[in-house]
């Protein structure tokens, strides 16, 4: 149940919201596939090229032509395709080449051409109606360019930018261009460079521009100049990938659905713009929105709820009046039959004061005494409460599974986020450590059957806490973790090569890079530790992983390492993930 079903990805309702499109994902094989907005049976529409598809609450796909006769998709060997629905032809839009990566491409209202961007770094637009050649749109300013989109009326473009060592949630700005030649740049005033996040922007009809801000310490949608909502609570997550849309703006303007963060409980509202009343429509974590006529669809996901791409059948202007309900209609579900019959657990939410900060946890409650900690990656992001098969396993096996979220986690503010910024490797260990001290002084668990487990910068804190917190836990697992933060940045993909400026400090301070790196530290690991790490890895390269064991077993220590062959950053293929459940389980199994 757990490795098998399909992922979803990027629901859009068709222009006249007869329909949804999204992005199915199994066995390795992608595709676009149609349903009506109103329920039935699903028709895959593409077949090859092989859509390149997001993941998770990401998109970048692929966008509707007006007129909702076909689509223009992103393919995995890169260049954009247009593929009509009657008749299913299927003609290619652009010739980057193999190599480059294409990405979120958006369609003009008249369907004469598309704005896209290739690897990251350049915004183009190709022609829908002859086949003029694509021209570069961007000034080559940036060093990264996210998710365009284009005015109402086709006279503009805009796009997310940033520059090194910056990340996106660090400071952005929005690049605008209209076709006439005319630039100018939107930055928030968050960050110390008066910069601060910014993503999802968006022109509406009268060329106000929305997007996702973080100028009032919290990523809030912003209307022109000012915050929609001004809440404490998050309405996007960061920026790892093209295409999140965690708000959508009503046909006529008046209203704004937008997803809270509630310390990673999720949750759907909608503003009215007018009177900033806030209504809040249903729970569980929401995204990918789309809002067309009276129609609202969405993925959505709990902690009890299977993956699911829904749409919401919004009130009519009397029935608000009157109180309406929003009636949510499931299309498409991405898991295996039997979640639905599993009492699964909703985590409670747990604080713990550490080095005068409240820090921030999640538990899964099995009540037998032992403890899985759980760190999640990035460091810059967060596990909200969600379909999570892994953490459902966990727990059905009798392991408590705490979820902490420290200082870097997003869901908890600009402040709490950024104030990893020179501790990595430091701040997170410590952190993890005191929430899983806490645990042990509320008698949920004691060190000799607590086991603490992450993957990529959660592994690195995983060993952070064996060998410099000796004695808090019996055990870690570490799924492809970074051992040497030098080498990471020497070596990583072009997305996360220099993270470690921001979070460690500027590169020619080697002794700090070493100090933090648990290459250096690894003799102290006397804990046993499972290792898993795929030997085609382009983030975290394995060969930091076979020094970590190298050294561990010279020093006499205990260390367990298997790599994966033919796998990235992340397990998946089925067999691989089936070898990572028997692993770590049999690894844990002498602590239960």
């Amino acid at each position: 149940m757990c490795v098998a079903g399909r992922e979803l990805s990027e629901p859009k309702l068709s222009p006249d919201g007869s329909a949804v499109a999204f992005v199915a994902t199994m066995s390795g094989s992608t595709a676009i596939v149609l349903v009506s907005a109103s329920g039935g049976p699903e028709r895959m529409l593409t077949t090859l090229p092989l859509p390149a598809a997001g993941r998770g609450l990401g998109g970048g796909c692929f966008d509707w032509l007006p007129d909702g006769s076909g689509i223009v998709y992103a393919a995995i060997g890169g260049d954009l395709w247009l593929h009509a629905i009657a008749g299913r032809a299927v003609r290619r839009l652009t010739r980057h080449g193999p190599d480059a990566r294409v990405e979120a491409p958006a369609v003009s209202f008249d369907a004469t051409f598309a704005v896209y961007v290739v690897d990251q770094a350049q915004v183009w637009r190709c022609w829908l109606d002859h086949d003029g050649p694509a021209e570069r749109l961007d000034d080559g300013s940036a060093d990264f360019c996210f998710d365009p989109a284009i005015a109402a009326d086709g006279s503009a473009a805009m796009w997310t930018a940033w520059n090194v060592p910056d990340m996106p949630w660090d400071a952005a700005r929005v690049e605008h261009l209209t076709f006439d030649g005319g630039r100018r740049s939107i930055s928030g005033g968050a960050g110390s460079s008066g910069g601060g996040a910014v993503h999802q922007p968006r022109m509406m009809s009268d060329g106000s521009i929305t997007a996702v801000r973080d100028d009032t310490g919290w990523l809030n949608v912003w209307m022109g100049d000012r915050a929609l909502v001004d809440e404490p609570f998050e309405h996007a997550g960061p920026s790892w990938g093209m295409g999140q849309r965690s708000y959508a703006v009503a046909p006529d303007g008046d209203r704004v659905a937008f997803t809270r963060n509630e310390r990673g409980f999720g949750r759907l509202c909608v503003v009215d713009v007018g009177t900033g009343d806030v209504t809040e429509i249903a729970r569980g974590v929401h995204g990918q929105l789309t809002w067309v006529g009276d129609r609202l669809a969405a993925m959505r996901s709990g902690a009890r709820t299977p993956t699911q791409v829904v749409v919401y059948d919004t009130p009519k202007p009397e029935g608000r009046r009157e109180g309406a309900t929003w009636e949510r209609r499931v299309l498409a579900v991405g898991p295996v039959v039997g979640w639905d019959s599993v009492d699964l657990p909703e985590p409670e939410a747990i604080t713990v004061d550490h080095d005068a900060v409240t820090l921030h946890a999640r538990r899964y409650v099995a009540g037998e005494g032992r403890t899985l900690c759980w760190i999640h990656g990035g460091p810059t992001d967060q596990w909200q409460v969600e379909f999570l098969p892994r953490v459902a396993y966990w727990w059905s096996q009798g392991w408590d599974v705490l979820v902490p979220d420290p200082r870097g986690s997003t869901g908890h503010g600009r402040a709490y986020q950024q104030a990893l910024r020179g501790g990595w490797g430091r701040i997170d260990v410590d952190d993890t450590a005191a929430i899983v001290a806490a645990s042990h002084r509320h008698g949920w668990s004691v060190p000799e059957r607590t086991v603490v487990m992450g993957g990529s910068s959660g592994g690195t804190t995983v060993l952070g806490v064996l060998g410099l917190h000796d004695g808090l836990v019996a055990a870690g697992v570490a799924l492809y973790p970074v051992t040497d933060l030098a080498d990471l940045a020497a070596r990583s993909h072009r997305f996360e090569a220099h993270y470690t400026s921001s979070l460690v400090g500027p590169l020619d301070h080697v002794d700090l890079y070493r100090e933090r790196s648990p290459l250096t530290f690894a003799d102290r690991i006397r804990s046993p530790l499972l290792v898993l790490h795929g030997d085609a890895d382009p983030v975290v390269p394995i060969e930091q992983s076979v020094r970590l064991a190298e050294r561990i077993r010279s020093s006499g220590g205990d260390i367990e390492f298997h790599v994966m062959e033919g796998e990235g950053h992340g397990f998946r293929a089925v067999e691989n993930k089936l070898a990572e459940y028997r692993l770590i389980g049999d690894f844990v199994a002498r602590w239960r």
